[in-house]
């Protein structure tokens, strides 16, 4: 009699895993190619090509490019006593400011894009994917021309000068002078960048769960063999999160494993729920004129199309954030590090606080006084120093309307974005169900905030008031 056979329970558990492995791969794929195909099928980027090369501020001064309450200091003090044209003028302000930073944000998309695409690329069998963000990635660099250059042109129009809006000096922090070098040593000089790119390169390698170059991004190792310097970014979200000193390691960090590969679009999906969350509302303002036959103003257009455009780009962020980083290899203990501080940085610096002056923007104001301060003094209302900094103090300094319209805001946001990163298993409780945001929801501790900002402003600008 045979001697009967007794199944392994740890090969019967690995079974299933590759059973549900394989499932999910078919999944991702067919996702993946209905995206592309709908992507590559769409007109959108090119509608937007369109009202970008056409556009003319006059042929828009008039009207509204969005619903009113998506304007610069809407409900505060100031906003209740302008006059139409200046509403008009806070509202198409708004709307230049918030697309000057998608502009920035996707600016980081076009360079990690490439940097995680060629992590798949160099991994295999991520062919349709790797082609849908190459496509995302030529449809942003659209979007951001159409973005700067409505920006650029409604400046110029509203200001009468094309110098505003550049950066102007901190008057808060101002740079001490160095003393002078001395010259009469000979010190050997050294290549910094390229010594930090190494330096980043062989960290990333040994410390990721890529294992070398097993899935190093193929779009680095083309840089590399050509000689040049890692790419950064020191603007758009991930600018304004990783400290510019950490750029090139942030770059290396991408593009050297599949799982933090995949953690760059859990930023990305962050990027685009921040964007929805105001963009919705251009949105549902364009169909409500559109089915009113009222005239569209083009900036309005541009959102319409850009939000439909960037629903592929959505579905994209989503599917590998949320799945397909589950498909490779788990995570290091420093991969999961750096993706909860990168994850943790972005609600300390984006997230955590609540802007009186600017809807749907969640930190407190203490970035934005100088910039507003400048469009009080500007012609739009021409405010002596005084007056402009008693209406500064209303609108970030006091209770008001603006401040619960953007609560609305923001428990719309904080729900959406719970619900998004739940499936991230890897993120630390304060991340995934992001309570530095939560903390940030109340008005009044973002009034303390703000006073405190503002009196340090105030204080800094009284020579100008001499």
């Amino acid at each position: 009699m045979s001697p009967t056979t007794v199944a392994d329970p740890n090969t019967k558990v690995a079974d299933q895993r590759a059973t549900g492995m394989a499932k999910m791969n078919v999944r991702h794929e067919t996702l993946t190619a209905t995206t592309y195909k709908n992507n590559i099928a769409s007109n959108y980027t090119e509608i937007i090509e369109r009202y970008d090369q056409q556009f003319d501020y006059e042929s828009n001064r008039n009207l509204l490019w969005g619903p009113e309450e998506l304007s610069l200091f809407y409900g505060t003090p100031l906003y209740h006593e302008s006059s139409q044209a200046q509403k008009l003028a806070l509202n198409h302000l708004y709307w230049i400011t918030q697309y000057n930073q998608t502009a920035a944000t996707e600016a980081n998309a076009i360079l990690y894009n490439q940097v995680t695409e060629g992590v798949f690329d160099t991994v295999g069998g991520y062919g349709i994917l790797c082609q849908e963000l190459s496509l995302e990635t030529e449809q942003e660099h659209h979007h951001i021309h159409a973005f700067h250059r409505v920006g650029h042109k409604s400046r110029q129009a509203i200001f009468g000068e094309t110098s505003f809006g550049r950066p102007k000096p901190n008057l808060l922090h101002k740079k001490r002078r160095q003393p002078p070098l001395n010259n009469s040593l000979s010190l050997p000089r050294f290549d910094w960048a390229d010594i930090q790119d190494q330096a980043s390169r062989a960290l990333s390698r040994r410390l990721c769960s890529g294992h070398g170059m097993a899935s190093y991004s193929s779009y680095l190792q083309a840089l590399q063999a050509k000689g040049q310097k890692l790419p950064t970014q020191s603007s758009g979200l991930l600018g304004q999160v990783v400290p510019s000193q950490f750029s090139r390691l942030l770059t290396i960090n991408f593009g050297s494993s599949p799982f933090s590969a995949c953690f760059f679009y859990a930023t990305r999906y962050l990027a685009n729920m921040l964007l929805k969350n105001y963009e919705h509302r251009y949105l549902t303002y364009f169909k409500q004129r559109q089915q009113a036959d009222l005239e569209i103003a083009a900036p309005t257009a541009i959102s319409y199309y850009h939000m439909l455009d960037e629903s592929f780009h959505t579905t994209t962020s989503q599917l590998i954030s949320q799945d397909l980083y589950k498909e490779f290899n788990q995570p290091t203990l420093y991969e999961q590090l750096m993706a909860n501080f990168m994850f943790y940085r972005g609600q300390e610096v984006l997230l955590s606080g609540l802007s009186g002056v600017l809807p749907a923007t969640f930190r407190n104001d203490g970035t934005f006084l100088q910039p507003l301060y400048q469009i009080l003094r500007s012609p739009i209302f021409g405010l002596d120093h005084q007056e402009a900094l008693q209406r500064l103090a209303e609108g970030v300094c006091q209770e008001h309307d603006g401040y619960h319209m953007n609560l609305k805001h923001h428990h719309r946001m904080m729900t959406t974005a719970r619900q998004s990163f739940q499936p991230m298993h890897y993120l630390w409780d304060v991340n995934r169900n992001l309570k530095l945001m939560e903390r940030g929801g109340s008005i009044e501790r973002n009034l303390r905030n703000n006073r405190r900002a503002f009196e340090t402003f105030r204080d800094a600008m009284q020579p100008l008031a001499a």
